[in-house]
């Protein structure tokens, strides 16, 4: 019933002299214990999973992770997972933090969580969890669930919506975008590049003078290539983004993404 082993469960039992419950409950303990003693494990493989509301204003992406493959492809692992992703949707939450006392089943996503750590011995965590809200929101899962995104549109009237969310979703998911527009970069990323940018052409041995100019140059290089509205389109490299939206309708725009990736 737990899915700890058999002496684990034996010890359990003998501990609550054959109190059942209170057994479960000490199994439970252990599994508290494990994630403590695991705290300082890596912890990079698992399940990524994104989806939307009904009416798709909502959409949250999900990771769950552990310490290896194996565990990370078990049913009971995706199905909680999954579990927990529905309860968000259910429920509009924002972060982890909410989730953690919400009930799956007649217990709390923490309990749930413990029960994980104590049938597996692996370190497990809910890594992240991330929401879009929006008049449309898609989902998208690449295959084998290590890679999931979610992306906001201004507009619910455009003929083709579904299609296009659908393709800049996977545009996300491709090309990893740090920011939606240039004006989205934090002023850390910025100066970030800037200075890594003075690096390189030091390097090469530019002239003190001419560093900042040149730094400039390939901080707008970056953003072409990091910024979403502004990279090429995937499908068709001789527009960018920008121009694939305006082409279906110049009043919608992107509001936001979210992407989540094992290991990223």
């Amino acid at each position: 019933m737990t899915g700890a082993g058999m002496m684990d469960c034996k010890k359990a039992l003998q501990e609550t002299e054959g109190d059942f419950d209170k057994a479960i409950d000490n199994l439970r303990k252990k599994g508290q214990k494990v994630a403590g003693k695991r705290a300082d494990r890596d912890a990079n493989e698992g399940f990524v999973i994104a989806k939307t509301t009904e009416d798709k204003t909502y959409g949250a992406v999900v990771m769950v992770n552990c310490e290896t493959d194996f565990v990370g492809k078990t049913e009971d692992f995706r199905n909680f997972a999954k579990e927990l992703l529905e309860l968000g949707l259910k429920n509009r939450i924002h972060t982890v933090a909410e989730l953690m006392p919400m009930m799956i089943g007649h217990i709390t996503v923490q309990q749930n969580l413990d029960d994980l750590l104590g049938k597996t011995g692996e370190k497990i965590q809910i890594a992240h969890y991330e929401v879009i809200e929006a008049p449309v929101v898609i989902a998208y899962n690449h295959f084998g669930n290590r890679l999931a995104t979610v992306l906001g549109l201004s507009k619910s009237d455009v003929a083709n919506t579904a299609e296009i969310g659908h393709e800049l979703a996977m545009q996300v998911a491709a090309m990893s975008p740090v920011a939606l527009d240039k004006e989205n970069v934090s002023q850390t990323i910025i100066d970030r590049e800037i200075e890594i940018g003075k690096d390189q052409a030091r390097q090469e041995g530019k002239s003190e003078e001419m560093l900042e100019k040149i730094a400039q140059g390939k901080l707008q290089k970056f953003f072409k290539e990091s910024t979403l509205l502004n990279q090429d389109f995937i499908k068709d490299t001789k527009k960018t983004v920008r121009q694939y939206i305006a082409e279906n309708d110049k009043a919608l725009t992107v509001t936001g993404f979210k992407r989540l990736q094992l290991g990223a």
